[in-house]
C-alpha cells in the first residue's frame, strides 16, 4: 500500500505538523518516513497508524490504484 506524498502533505499541513511530529505521534521509524517520501509501499498497519495519528481515514492518504 502506497501513501500519497501530496495527500500526506495536505494532512500534515492541516495538523500543522512536520515529518518529525508525524514520526513521533504515529510511532513510525525515520526509515519509514523516508520510504514514504521515496514512494515505497508500507504495511497496511503502518498506514493505519499514520492515518490515526493524523485523525483521518486511511483512504484519505493512500494512492488510488
Amino acid at each position: 500500500m502506497k501513501i500519497s506524498k501530496s495527500k500526506l502533505s495536505i494532512a500534515l499541513a492541516r495538523k500543522q505538523w512536520n515529518q518529525r511530529d508525524l514520526r513521533d505521534n504515529a510511532v513510525v521509524s525515520s526509515q519509514t518516513t523516508l520510504n514514504i517520501n521515496k514512494g515505497k509501499p508500507v504495511m497496511p498497519a503502518t498506514a493505519g497508524r499514520i492515518a490515526a495519528a493524523l485523525g483521518v481515514d486511511v483512504t484519505e492518504i493512500i494512492e488510488e490504484e
